[in-house]
Formats: structure tokens, C-alpha cells, sequence
């Protein structure tokens, strides 16, 4: 009598049509609770958990209602911008990586555009410095207010979440409006920007300041002096300044801890020294104080964009190197692609170098001397940077973003170990990741 083959209890197989299948089941998780725990219990928070913003798989070991051992997941939302960006030109990099961190899509093109630019050594003309610092703190305000409507919606307050969503909506529509698009918008391109604002730009500024002039007030009447609110924030999710620098935290986690640190005051960049605005700082170290510093960098970029519509001169949107200034002179057409009759007529109607030029220009793209650099930006989440290297060809040998995203999720166990189960929520709400960011 033979006996039956042994099969592996983590893969067992079957044999079909085709062949032998195999089943892989999850041997890590059976790590994790073999062995004698008597009062330990392990649980999945994710990947589907609506409180993980985006898809991230939480790992919590407990006794009773306390968090004993938290550990994150990452990976599920990986997309390989990174990789993708080494097998396109420079410019086309930007379509890439503004959809990492797809709340903050403007802080990715502009910290990939400023590496390119520093590898070029351009300056782009001052009034393509002015709009892009305006839109970004546009953007900022837009991730801020989803920070705050989803981190209501997970811990119950719902009207705040239908509030924070409703402005983001007045975000989104200018931006659509200014750009051609509502996220991903590849509007910043290395030397520039892909086009310029419409005529009537500074009404919809306008009318987007006075909107929100008249409803940030909404928020300190709904959640700020919100006693349950408070109840639920204070004193949870605790990280200290010492905490924070160890672990590599940014943002608005490390100003809530004390430390008005800001690149965009502490390494100025495209004019950012020239506006009168302060950097928000809170000292409790808590989910609260994340909350409040977000809310007031809401008013702060307010008052950057304002400054920046009153400076902003009419001129050039992009460098004048026709070797490097793509698409400067595209006429956009209603697919957003420029290749508008006008454009057609005005390129086939001048010499044939021009029209190998700028085919070149498009499919091959402009070299970029060779060398390395790392440029950095403020994002809504903290200090975004860019890694670029070229060989000086017309594509980069390596991209990579340090995103703050990413770094700042390593904070989790330390805001989230020794408290309740239901804290983590706050805990994760309050760091605001956004899993493009951390995956890319």
C-alpha cells in the first residue's frame, strides 16, 4: 500500500486540465499568530478598511482594546512611476509622477521640474514662478480639506465631511479651470509651464478667496470647539519633537510637535521668500494639534495666493531655449493635445529645420547634462524631494521621490502602540498618508 504524498499546508494543489495549481495562503500572517498567546489577539485593519486612506493593510496585535504591536503593509497600490519614468523623455516624466501623491499632484511636478531645471541650470521666467507658487497653495488647500473631510468621516463627524468636501470641490473646479484638468495635470514642465492662465484668471482667483473667506469660519464652529471632537483628538496619536526627528517625520506632524520647520521658509524656492505668510505651529504634539496646524496653513496659503494674483505681470511662461521650451508655442486645442489647425499651419508654414525641430523636440526630447541631483519642495505632507540622474541623454537613468507620505507612515506605531483600537483611526487619519505617494 502507497503512501499518499505530503503536501504543503501552505500551498496545497490539485491537479486540472491544464496541470498541477497551487494555492499559496498567507504564510506570514500564520507566523504571527502561531505560537502560545493566550491573551493576544491579532487582527487585520485593511486593506479595505475605509480609515487607511487608500489601500493600506494595518497589523495589530492586541490585549483586550489595546494596541500591543502595530505594523503596516504596504505595496498594494504600487504602480512603478519611479521605473516607468527612466523609459520616457524629461518632460514626459511629469505625466508619471504627478500621480503619486494624487491629492498633491502639482508638488510632484514641481519637485521633479525643479531638478530637471537645476541639472539644465535654467531659471524659468519670473511669471511661470509666480503661477506655479499660486497653484500649489491652491493644491494645498485642496489636500487639506480631504485630510480633514475623511479623518471627520472616520471618527463620526459626517457634516464635516460633507462640508471639507464640498470646498474641495471649488479646488478642484479652479484648478480644472486654470489647468485643463482637475488632478494629474502635468502643468508644470521643465522650463515652464505648459501653457499659460486664461484671460479672465484673476476673477475665478477672486471668486475662489471670497468663497472661502466665507466659510473657513464653518470649521472652528463645527469641529474646533467641538467637545467630542476635541475628546477624540486630545492627547491621542502623541509624538513628540524627539519622536518625530528620529523617525524622519515632516509636515504638518512635525510642526504640531513644535518645530516651525518649512522649506518653504527654511530653503526658499521660486520666490517663496518674497511673500508675508507664517508657518503654523501647535506644541501638543497630538492628532488636535495636526488638526489645527492644517487648518491654519488653509489660511495662510489664502494669503499667499492673494499676494501672488496682485504680483503676477504678464510675460513669458517659458525659457526662451527653443532646444529645451516644449510645448511654449503649442496652441491647445479642446483635446488639451495642441494640435490645433492654427499650430499645424504655423509649423508646416515655416522652414523644414523647424518642423524636424520640433518633431525631434517631441519624440526624442532635449538632452540633459549628466550628474545627479535632489530638489526638494513643501508638500501638504511634508518635504517632497526628487532624486534625478542623467548620462546626459534625453532620458533620466533614475528617478526617485522621497515622499513624505512614505517616511511619515513609519510614525503609526509610534502614535499608535499602548493606546485603544479606535485611536489608531485618529492616528492614521492624523498623518494623512496618501498611498500613491507611499507605493508609487
Amino acid at each position: 500500500m502507497s503512501t499518499p504524498p505530503e503536501t504543503d499546508a501552505y500551498a496545497p494543489e490539485r491537479e486540472t486540465t491544464e496541470g498541477t495549481v497551487y494555492t499559496v495562503t498567507g504564510g506570514d500572517w500564520d507566523t504571527i499568530t502561531d505560537g502560545e498567546h493566550d491573551e493576544r489577539i491579532v487582527i487585520n485593519m485593511g486593506p479595505q478598511h475605509p480609515s487607511t486612506h487608500g489601500v493600506l493593510r494595518l497589523v495589530l496585535e492586541l490585549e483586550g482594546e489595546t494596541v500591543t504591536q502595530a505594523r503596516s503593509v504596504i505595496g498594494y497600490l504600487h504602480t512603478g512611476i519611479e521605473k516607468n519614468c527612466e523609459y520616457r523623455t524629461w518632460t514626459q516624466g511629469v505625466t508619471f509622477v504627478t500621480r503619486a501623491d494624487y491629492l498633491a499632484p502639482l508638488f510632484n511636478e514641481a519637485a521633479y521640474v525643479k531638478g530637471v531645471e537645476k541639472l539644465l541650470g535654467v531659471e524659468v521666467p519670473e511669471r511661470a514662478q509666480i503661477i506655479r507658487v499660486m497653484l500649489m497653495e491652491v493644491n494645498r488647500i485642496g489636500s487639506h480639506l480631504v485630510c480633514l473631510a475623511t479623518g471627520g468621516m472616520e471618527l463620526g463627524a459626517l457634516t464635516g465631511m460633507t462640508a471639507g468636501f464640498r470646498e474641495r470641490e471649488e479646488v478642484l473646479h479652479l484648478l480644472e479651470y486654470l489647468t485643463g484638468l482637475r488632478m494629474n495635470h502635468a502643468y508644470f514642465r521643465p522650463g515652464g509651464l505648459a501653457q499659460d492662465l486664461p484671460v479672465d484668471w484673476k476673477e475665478k482667483i477672486d471668486e475662489f478667496l471670497a468663497v472661502f473667506h466665507s466659510r473657513l469660519g464653518d470649521y472652528d464652529r463645527l469641529l474646533t470647539g467641538q467637545p467630542i471632537w476635541k475628546q477624540r483628538l486630545q492627547g491621542v496619536g502623541y509624538l513628540p519633537i524627539d519622536g518625530c526627528l528620529a523617525l524622519g517625520a515632516t509636515g504638518p506632524i512635525l510642526r504640531s510637535a513644535g518645530l516651525a520647520w518649512d522649506q518653504r521658509k527654511v530653503e526658499p524656492y521660486w520666490g517663496y521668500d518674497q511673500y508675508d505668510f507664517e508657518v503654523p505651529t501647535e506644541t501638543g504634539a497630538d492628532c488636535y494639534s495636526r488638526y489645527l496646524v492644517r487648518l491654519h496653513e488653509i489660511h495662510e496659503s489664502l494669503k499667499i495666493i492673494k499676494q501672488a494674483a496682485e504680483r503676477l505681470e504678464p510675460g513669458p511662461v517659458m525659457v526662451e531655449d527653443r532646444k529645451i521650451a516644449w510645448p511654449a508655442q503649442l496652441s491647445i486645442g479642446s483635446d488639451g493635445m495642441g494640435n490645433t489647425l492654427e499650430h499645424v499651419r504655423k509649423i508646416m508654414g515655416q522652414s523644414m529645420e523647424s518642423l524636424i525641430h520640433h518633431f525631434k523636440l517631441v519624440t526624442e526630447g532635449f538632452h540633459v547634462p549628466a550628474g545627479q541631483v535632489y530638489t526638494c519642495v513643501e508638500s501638504p505632507r511634508g518635504e517632497l524631494g526628487v532624486h534625478l540622474v542623467s548620462d546626459g541623454g534625453t532620458r533620466p537613468v533614475r528617478v526617485h521621490m522621497r515622499e513624505p507620505s512614505f517616511v511619515n507612515l513609519q510614525t503609526m506605531p509610534a502614535m499608535s502602540e499602548g493606546g485603544m483600537v479606535a485611536d489608531v483611526i485618529a492616528a492614521v487619519a492624523s498623518i494623512d498618508p496618501v498611498m500613491g505617494g507611499v507605493d508609487r
